[in-house]
């Protein structure tokens, strides 16, 4: 199954993963019959269809249910700014450990 412009979902989400490279977040992908994920950190899988990023990013205070963001694949560097953030976010409440504020390697988003 081919996603955006032709290219497969493990294509796309590689993309994802070398533009998490060059700002220093290491990841794993894999994939296969149309989607791929992402591994980024613990709690923190994207996947990928080819056309679309989706993730958790908590749970429904209501419901319970989780609550995943979304980012179309055509739009690579605002989903890989989405995804840095909820990577900050992951990492400072699993490790209880801030990261800096002033690292030149990751991309904290707007403020």
């Amino acid at each position: 199954m081919e996603g955006l412009r032709g290219v497969s979902a493990l294509d796309v989400a590689e993309s994802l993963q070398v533009a998490l490279a060059n700002r220093g977040i290491r990841a794993d992908v894999n994939g296969d019959y149309g989607l791929a994920v992402v591994s980024v950190w613990a709690g923190l899988t994207v996947w990928c269809n080819g056309n679309l990023f989706w993730w958790n990013v908590g749970q429904s205070p209501a419901t319970r249910n989780p609550v995943y963001a979304q980012q179309p694949a055509v739009e690579l560097e605002q989903a890989t700014r989405r995804v840095i953030r909820r990577y900050v976010d992951l990492r400072q409440r699993q490790t209880n450990t801030p990261t800096s504020s002033t690292s030149p390697q990751v991309d904290h988003g707007p403020r």
